[in-house]
């Protein structure tokens, strides 16, 4: 998923999710009418990620969280087993953020997650492992509890020194 958002805006929410089953399931083919199963998986898939009774909207109508949330739908629709997550996060509300950071944590922990973002909190709430880099070198890496108490990463990112 990119920081950006890349949907199809004059589709709706289910005919964006429709588009990546319809990917998933083999050879291009004319998208007219997808069949039924991929039409409930897509449904399915809009549930998984809070977007329930939002199937008939147009992409391009949903607010900011609402288009991250239907970008999640269609990244699993596609069932990957590695999900790259640039900024996730960026430019939503606090609100928007805890019900993003939310998805991202109750997603299986079966599929590895590569994330890039600059929100410490979301950052420290849902890693496993942080590698932190600056000016392209890295300065950190380890637990969340470990990066948090670097000295380096709190002078560089977090503003403050960490006492010794």
């Amino acid at each position: 998923m990119y920081q950006r958002n890349e949907l199809f805006d004059t589709l709706t929410a289910l005919e964006n999710v429709a588009l990546a089953v319809a990917a998933r399931s083999g050879p291009y083919r004319p998208f007219r009418s997808p069949p039924r199963g991929e039409l409930e998986a897509a449904v399915a898939h809009l549930g998984r990620v809070g977007l329930d009774g939002r199937e008939g909207r147009v992409a391009g109508q949903l607010s900011h969280g609402e288009r991250r949330q239907l970008e999640f739908a269609i990244a699993l629709a596609q069932a990957p087993r590695v999900l790259l997550l640039d900024e996730p996060t960026a430019g939503m509300s606090p609100a928007e953020t805890a019900r993003i950071a939310e998805l991202i944590a109750g997603l299986e922990r079966s599929l590895t997650l590569v994330i890039v973002e600059h929100d410490m909190d979301v950052v420290f709430r849902l890693a496993d492992r942080v590698t932190v880099l600056h000016e392209g070198r890295v300065i950190a890496d380890g637990s969340p509890d470990a990066v948090r108490g670097d000295a380096e990463v709190n002078r560089v990112y977090l503003g403050k020194a960490v006492k010794a």
